[in-house]
């Protein structure tokens, strides 16, 4: 008789998973393969101190779900993720599950347990963004009598040109730009959508200015950290903190918020449904797979939601004068 679970069956099947699934069949892109192994390799590292098992030791019934609940709130509790970043972590965890559930029906009971869990709700602030003064002042902040302050000159100004995102600008290269005729970039973005996104004048200026600095190849970054390759997420936020500094003299309530490369992401979004573009058009500029996810910039204007409520006529409502019924609260009003 065959048993339920096989020795090596899940380290197999975590293969396949990452082999076939995920690069072969569904040619994810390499942000979203990292995300998974980064989220296979917590999850591993913590049920071999949980279990005392090696990870090439462990079956699909380990992977219960009294083991992930306890690995979920480990990365709440002791790692302090936040519940955007749990999620994410067990929406890797989902997909390998419902990948084994195709692949060894024998623990369906196990998977379906895991499967029952369910996603933790979170608040969602309000959405921050930056005003067209304040994003002036972190334009012109940088130094572009140096290397670096001219490449964060540039490189901010198509930040906020296009709305992208973090790994969108930093992924671009030296042939994704089009500086003649009609001046647009050429985006790569979330989900492997791609889009292209026209400059304004003065971005094209920007970018011609910076080019003829670094006389690079059409196959190097636009925007390269000081050993020629590709920037890092981390590198990019500090360069923007630099300028966040430098431009608040100028500007202070910088000094009191956090500025990231997101915000400016809002920003061009915001600035743009403040000048009466289509939430449809802001939704294709900014790479949105859903024009409902653009509907929050709609939400954080308080400017048009105060429009709105002008448009409206008031009721007209008797004014009365409160007068106590009690001496005693008669008196306690007067003091």
């Amino acid at each position: 008789m065959k048993a339920p679970y096989q020795t090596n069956s899940f380290p197999t099947l975590l293969q396949q998973f990452f082999l076939e699934r995920l690069i072969q069949q569904r040619n994810a892109s390499a942000q979203t393969v990292a995300s998974y192994r980064d989220s296979f390799c917590l999850l591993l590292r913590f049920a071999k101190s949980h279990l005392g098992k090696a990870p090439e030791r462990l079956t699909l019934s380990d992977l219960d779900a009294p083991l992930i609940l306890a690995f979920l709130n480990y990365l709440e509790n002791e790692r302090h993720n936040k519940i955007r970043s749990r999620n994410a972590r067990f929406a890797a965890i989902r997909s390998f599950m419902h990948f084994a559930a195709l692949m060894e029906p024998s623990a369906l009971p196990v998977i379906q347990r895991v499967l029952a869990i369910p996603m933790k709700r979170f608040d969602k602030p309000l959405l921050g963004f930056l005003s067209r003064d304040e994003m002036q002042a972190i334009l012109d902040a940088p130094d572009i009598t140096t290397w670096c302050g001219h490449r964060d000159r540039a490189m901010l100004t198509v930040f906020y040109n296009t709305g992208g995102r973090v790994s969108e600008i930093t992924g671009l290269q030296v042939a994704d730009v089009v500086l003649a005729g009609c001046a647009a970039v050429h985006i790569r973005g979330k989900g492997r959508k791609e889009r292209s996104v026209p400059l304004w004048r003065v971005t094209v200026t920007e970018i011609r200015k910076w080019l003829a600095r670094t006389h690079a190849r059409p196959d190097q970054p636009l925007f390269p950290g000081w050993s020629g390759t590709r920037m890092t997420r981390p590198a990019v936020t500090a360069r923007l903190q630099l300028a966040v500094k430098k431009a608040a003299p100028v500007c202070p309530q910088l000094a009191k918020r956090n500025i990231t490369p997101h915000v400016i992401r809002h920003s061009t979004a915001m600035h743009m449904l403040q000048s009466g573009v289509d939430i449809t058009l802001i939704a294709l500029w900014l790479g949105h797979e859903s024009p409902a996810t653009t509907h929050m910039y709609v939400e954080a204007d308080l400017a048009m939601k105060e429009r709105a409520l002008n448009a409206v006529q008031p009721p007209h409502l008797k004014q009365t004068r409160y007068q106590p019924s009690d001496r005693v609260l008669h008196f306690l009003e007067t003091l």
